[in-house]
């Protein structure tokens, strides 16, 4: 059976795996819906639409959300508190973006890990 291709724009897959990329403890999931985890926690998932969703901590969150003039994401009707939706001007900039990514799997390792289903 063929592996699904992801649904998000082509042009935005590859700047978001050019993310990944940036840090080799990482290594992007999802067939559909590209995304990354640690320790059983999501923090960052590209959506169909092409959008980057990180998922940061209470303060981090705010500060971005003030600088970028973003917004929290929204997914099927609900906003994800946690996931701030990142400016297409910003996951353009892979080295500004970097410093966020990073913060947003340091914030997810220190959640405590979710049990494995296996």
């Amino acid at each position: 059976m063929a592996k699904e291709a992801a649904a998000a724009p082509l042009d935005k897959l590859e700047l978001y795996a050019k993310l990944v990329a940036t840090n080799p403890n990482v290594k992007r999931k999802g067939a559909t819906v590209p995304y990354t985890s640690l320790n059983g926690h999501m923090f960052s998932y590209l959506s169909k639409e092409g959008k980057l969703a990180l998922r940061l901590p209470a303060g981090e969150r705010e500060a971005f959300l003030k600088k970028y003039k973003a917004k929290l994401c929204e997914a099927y009707g609900k906003v994800q508190p946690e996931y701030v939706e990142v400016p297409d001007s910003l996951l353009a900039s892979t080295r500004e973006l970097k410093k966020f990514f990073d913060c947003s799997y340091e914030y997810v390792g220190s959640l405590k890990p979710k049990p494995s289903s296996r």
